[in-house]
């Protein structure tokens, strides 16, 4: 239903525009409707972040940053993104939310409808893990601890329809993956009768200097409902990066993150080959959700459509 209301507005605008002349007996010439298609494909495979702009929400705003722009509650973030960037997926960062009580979910999932849009991923970030080893930890009753810290936001998924959660390992220790795996094993049972996916991201000491840990994880716990969230910039050099990738796609289901560091005006990503990342999760056949995540310095808004337009180019 989405992706058919999508593409007939995009048709509509486009002949309102007066930019159809000629065509078949609707009017509509068959390559300039080719293109429209084409490009509401490429954007049914975008979905935006919610901390590309997480300066503008309080929860995640940091002191130094003073760009001006009014700050953002969730419940604004797919209306926002859909007039501004014309995506309708998203990811929803747990730290923006504002609740988990039943009402608020419910008001979250009226604006998706309301937007035609839906949340691909939630990232999980759980701060009460900060001084753990969360589910790694090697006392048991604190990975236990870890394990319903993420059951609530595996149910929070549940409720809004979002396919993937990411949950990270916390203190892996690649000697004694046995106990992370084991928790993942819980999660996972937890998570499959829910029908969303488990994920782990290349990210914070897991899986970007070293990603083959994460794949002998994967086969420990078992590969039907747990997979890989690959990062193309979470990587500390290009040679890791091409390796890492091209390990972590064969696994990943749902979603990537297309990361924006330093897009300049000219349209191209500074920091890494971002158009070498595109053809390593191509060439690994990846049919999931590239999720721009922009983490660079200046104006957030912007930086998002640079990341979009270059995503654009590629996909």
């Amino acid at each position: 239903m989405i992706r058919r209301d999508f593409l007939t507005r995009l048709a509509g605008g486009a002949a309102a525009a007066g930019l159809l002349r000629g065509g078949n007996a609707l009017g509509q010439p068959t390559v300039l409707r080719s293109t429209a298609a084409n490009a509401a494909a490429k954007l049914e495979r975008i979905s935006i972040s919610t901390w590309s702009l997480h300066n503008y929400f309080q929860s995640t705003r940091e002191k130094e940053f003073n760009l001006p722009g009014p700050m953002l509650a969730l419940l604004d973030f797919p209306e926002l993104i859909v007039n501004k960037y014309k995506v309708h997926h998203f990811e929803f960062c747990t730290t923006h939310f504002a609740s988990s009580d039943p009402s608020y979910l419910q008001e979250i999932k009226s604006r998706l409808v309301h937007t035609r849009s839906m949340v691909v991923n939630m990232p999980v970030d759980l701060p009460e893990l900060d001084d753990q080893g969360g589910l790694s930890d090697p006392d048991k009753g604190k990975r236990d601890f870890a394990i319903n810290a993420y059951k609530k936001w595996i149910d929070v998924a549940h409720v809004l329809g979002v396919k993937s959660v990411r949950c990270d390992p916390g203190a892996m220790d690649a000697n004694h993956l046995e106990r992370t795996a084991e928790s993942y094993k819980a999660l996972t049972n937890f998570a499959a009768p829910k029908d969303v996916h488990v994920i782990i991201e290349n990210h914070g000491g897991v899986g970007s200097e070293h990603p083959e840990e994460l794949i002998k994880l994967f086969k420990m716990v078992g590969l039907t409902r747990i997979g890989a969230l690959p990062d193309m910039g979470n990587f500390p050099d290009e040679a890791t990066r091409e390796k890492g990738l091209a390990m972590l796609y064969p696994y990943a289901h749902v979603v990537t993150h297309a990361k924006g560091l330093d897009i300049g005006a000219d349209g191209v990503e500074k920091k890494y080959d971002f158009s070498k990342a595109i053809e390593i999760s191509k060439k690994a056949g990846f049919k999931g959700i590239y999720s721009i995540e922009f983490e660079g310095e200046g104006d957030p808004y912007v930086g998002v459509q640079r990341t979009l337009d270059e995503l654009l180019k590629y996909l």
